[in-house]
């Protein structure tokens, strides 16, 4: 459905993580798109086994809620030493970001194997039903010993990316959307998007 105002598409973006939020507006700007954050008191049950499926859930609920378009992901930290821990629970580590960092740091006390990867799922889905896009993008890196950076959110101080030697909370937006999981994964659902809108 359009925006009766300015006659663009409405895409309900099916988070309620503010962090998600920013960079999704971010990548969607130069889109001609309405973009809506999800209702308040509108929460999806991450019943999932893997990013897709719970990206999946998140976009078709929502979107049968709103009676538009809804555009979700779901993303996350694997640790291989963690047998790719906290994976989907990401977000369920612990209460917050700063808990989150350190039962990780705590759970890798003594592994010499720090490596990991970000992974991102992104599913655009319709009101009646229909997947119309899925993609996925991943990022690898290694876990930092400390939390470095003051930018980004969530695990973004710790996981260091491949040889640049900078976490993600010590980039610059432009360099983290260019080398980040869900830079990659837009990357993708670009073209994609231009052909449906």
């Amino acid at each position: 459905m359009k925006d009766s105002q300015s006659n663009q598409m409405i895409l309900v973006l099916a988070s309620t993580n503010e962090g998600k939020i920013n960079e999704f507006r971010q990548f969607l700007s130069h889109f001609e798109l309405t973009l809506q954050a999800q209702p308040k008191g509108v929460f999806v049950d991450e019943t999932g086994q893997t990013f897709a499926e719970n990206a999946r859930l998140k976009a078709l609920s929502v979107a049968k809620v709103t009676g538009h378009c809804s555009l979700a992901d779901d993303s996350g930290l694997c640790v291989e030493a963690l047998n790719g821990e906290p994976g989907v629970r990401s977000a369920r580590y612990a209460l917050n970001d700063e808990a989150r960092i350190n039962r990780l740091l705590s759970e890798l006390d003594g592994h010499l194997n720090r490596r990991a990867f970000f992974s991102a799922a992104i599913c655009v889905a319709s009101p009646s039903g229909e997947v119309l896009i899925e993609v996925e993008g991943h990022c690898d890196g290694v876990i930092a010993d400390s939390p470095r950076g003051i930018n980004g959110f969530g695990y973004d101080p710790i996981f260091e990316v491949g040889s640049t030697g900078l976490t993600f909370a010590e980039m610059e937006i432009g360099q983290k959307r260019l080398l980040g999981h869900r830079g990659r994964a837009f990357a993708l659902l670009e073209p994609r998007l231009k052909k449906i809108l």
